[in-house]
């Protein structure tokens, strides 16, 4: 698992880095035997599976959710734990849908989407976006038997294909139903994990790199030394130094 020196150039890259680099820059924390090209292969429920294993390392088993009411505008607070979504994750092996349709018989024969496929339908722009993903993703398809191009299977088809996806990959779109205590109302909400955990890594660096301000100050030790404290170390020396 990462060193504190790691998590500090991590959190450092991604200061200047989108959503979609700084879960890259996450899961190579989790995933160090990795170079870049495996990474984007991984499926995303993996990589969500990979990261919610590495949020419980730093930071414990429950993650701390804040959402608004739809409805009235209540804060909704509350705590969710990671233990059940960590671990391992899909398999990326292809899977195949048959569905009827007006009397058609449609095959289409799939693989879940990676990194690399979201980042390309990103690059295609909004109007694009769903049509290079479906591109992607679609190993081939036919209807009754003859081959038909992913670009020509009709919204049905395509909706039964969303749906398998979204069964053979949970982890991918994690999707929450809070009751709000003030007026009885559902909020729905999708859980970004790596859009979560940046938010957590980016106040830890901030934290630490104010201990290591206030002690370099007090004891005048540099960086690695004070980053070399153990954090309770590093909490008793910032009481005696009157900053607890």
């Amino acid at each position: 698992m990462p060193t504190v020196a790691e998590l500090l150039s991590t959190w450092e890259a991604g200061l200047a880095a989108g959503e979609r680099q700084r879960a890259l820059l996450l899961h190579a924390l989790a995933r160090p035997a990795d170079d870049l090209d495996r990474l984007l292969a991984v499926p995303l429920g993996q990589r969500d599976a990979d990261l919610y294993g590495l949020r419980r390392y730093l930071f414990g088993e429950e993650v701390p959710l804040r959402l608004e009411c739809r409805e009235c505008g209540e804060p909704l607070e509350f705590a969710l734990a990671v233990g059940q979504l960590a671990g391992s994750g899909p398999t990326p092996e292809e899977s195949t849908v048959d569905c009827e349709l007006d009397g058609a018989r449609w095959s289409v024969r799939y693989r879940l989407p990676t990194g690399a496929d979201l980042a390309a339908a990103a690059a295609a722009g909004p109007s694009r976006a769903r049509q290079v993903l479906l591109s992607a993703c679609v190993v081939s398809s036919t209807v009754d038997g003859a081959p038909v191009a992913a670009a020509h299977l009709p919204p049905a088809v395509q909706a039964r294909l969303a749906g398998a996806v979204a069964d053979a990959d949970p982890r991918a779109d994690v999707r929450l139903d809070v009751p709000c205590p003030a007026c009885g109302q559902r909020t729905r909400a999708v859980l970004d994990i790596a859009s979560s955990l940046w938010t957590e890594l980016d106040a830890w660096a901030r934290g630490t790199l104010l201990d290591v301000h206030l002690l370099a100050a007090a004891y005048g030790w540099t960086e690695p030394e004070v980053l070399a404290l153990s954090p309770l170390r590093r909490r008793y020396y910032l009481e005696l130094a009157g900053h607890a």
